[in-house]
């Protein structure tokens, strides 16, 4: 019997070399998009890294002494060895954008003390004081809090990638709620392990002053974004903070308060 030869050219037509082109395209673009993703990745941890070692070198940084208040006149910052403490606003329900508690610079004549806090500024220009310290053993956390100087959401945005920043309330330490507002980066760094504190553990807050207090633990919850009613500064009288991170998902936000340990 007669077997016809067929060639492999053959079979090849217009349309399967057509289709052979967009499966090398999409192969060699899912390689690419992949690449661009791990260098992504990649770039974000060390970003989040080097913003850690920035936090550690503004703790390693941080002076507290009973002796140091600065002063801010006519956009002048000077540093005075002199801890009067009637010439500091003692104002305590105010919050980021109250001036008078963060030494930001007027254009005016008048004074405006604050303990011990340096200005310094972030890479996009935002200018920030160091105002406290936290310290929670159990998740070997600790970082200065900062403060921005006009308090605005896109300051607090460029400050959260430095450190745990002030978000409302009185100074630390104060009659009052001290909110402190964090990044959740799901590994160890920031306040990504404060959602797994629980009530009765110990925050640790040391004000410029050089006074720690010990806040114990008393409740834990989460709220959607746009609910703000853990920062209310009806405390009774007494000291106390608010921890505000997100959950590890980042659709809602998790909330943990500490009362003043007496």
């Amino acid at each position: 019997m007669n077997q016809i030869l067929i060639t492999k050219k053959l079979y090849i037509t217009p349309e399967l070399k057509r289709k052979k082109k967009i499966y090398k395209f999409d192969f060699f673009l899912s390689i690419f998009l992949l690449c661009i993703l791990i260098s992504a990745c990649v770039y974000s941890e060390y970003a989040r890294n080097k913003e850690e070692e920035m936090s550690k070198e503004i703790l390693s940084n941080l002076e507290i002494s009973e002796d140091d208040t600065t002063v801010a006149k006519n956009n002048i910052l000077v540093v005075v060895l002199n801890d009067d403490k009637n010439n500091i606003d003692n104002s305590t329900n105010k919050g980021n954008n109250d001036d008078s508690r963060t030494g930001s610079l007027n254009n005016n004549s008048q004074q405006v003390k604050v303990p011990n806090a340096y200005m310094q500024s972030t890479r996009d220009g935002y200018k920030y004081f160091t105002i406290a310290s936290i310290s929670i053993p159990k998740i070997d956390l600790s970082y200065p809090i900062l403060k921005g100087e006009t308090g605005s959401e896109a300051e607090t945005e460029a400050l959260l990638k430095i450190s745990p920043t002030k978000f409302w309330g009185p100074d630390p330490n104060e009659v009052g709620n001290f909110c402190i507002v964090g990044h959740n980066y799901r590994n160890s760094l920031f306040f990504s392990k404060v959602p797994t504190l629980e009530n009765g553990d110990i925050i640790h807050i040391t004000d410029l002053t050089g006074r720690t207090i010990e806040y114990r633990i008393y409740n834990k919850y989460e709220v959607e974004p746009t609910d703000v009613t853990c920062t209310t500064q009806l405390t009774n009288g007494q000291k106390e903070v608010t921890l505000i991170t997100c959950t590890n998902d980042s659709q809602n936000r998790v909330i943990v308060k500490g009362r003043e340990l007496k």
